[in-house]
């Protein structure tokens, strides 16, 4: 006898609130800030005054997930380092743009590039900086710790931490809204 053929099916316990699963079902595109989002926000930096970056599995996890159901994953920051360019090459994050405040412009050509609209856009950001797009977006998230104008715009403000699966909680709302986040959890678990 087949060991897995015995176990029962994965039930998905996730859940959100239906108003915000509908603005998220026409998402093809997902806009993360870096610092505070996919960083728990804080600056380290060596002896020799090099940038350190720590980033979560679970969000790297999360946005390699987000491509496999065909939601492209940008990232528009306003610093730049060798570290963050390294993790989104490994995550196979090709649509960046580093080190510029001004984030409306860059996103809307990645989204002119991908010929996308803001109904399609989801952004998850922290800080002013990430309000022209965060205010475009048919869906826009903020982890808990964001700037109290940034909170009170969003439509969900993450249960987790940023640079502790905020980013990670922003993918599995939208996997959730395709409808493929049950399929891709028991493919997982099989």
């Amino acid at each position: 006898m087949n060991p897995s053929a015995a176990l029962p099916p994965l039930k998905p316990i996730l859940q959100f609130a239906p108003e915000l699963l509908l603005r998220a079902q026409a998402i093809k595109v997902a806009f993360f800030d870096v610092d505070g989002v996919l960083t728990d926000g804080g600056l380290y930096f060596t002896e020799a005054g090099e940038t350190i970056k720590r980033f979560h599995t679970l969000d790297g996890h999360g946005i390699k997930l987000l491509q496999r159901i065909g939601v492209t994953p940008v990232v528009v920051t306003g610093r730049d380092s060798a570290p963050l360019r390294k993790r989104l090459a490994a995550l196979g994050v090709t649509h960046c743009r580093f080190g510029t405040e001004d984030k409306r412009p860059a996103a809307e050509s990645i989204m002119a590039e991908l010929g996308l609209d803001w109904s399609q856009a989801a952004a998850i950001g922290d800080d002013w900086p990430d309000l022209p797009v965060l205010r475009r977006c048919a869906l826009a998230v903020a982890p808990p710790a964001a700037q109290t104008e940034v909170l009170a715009m969003a439509h969900h403000v993450t249960r987790a931490a940023g640079g502790l699966g905020a980013a990670r909680e922003f993918c599995d709302l939208i996997l959730i809204a395709s409808g493929r986040y049950a399929s891709l959890l028991e493919e997982a678990a099989a």
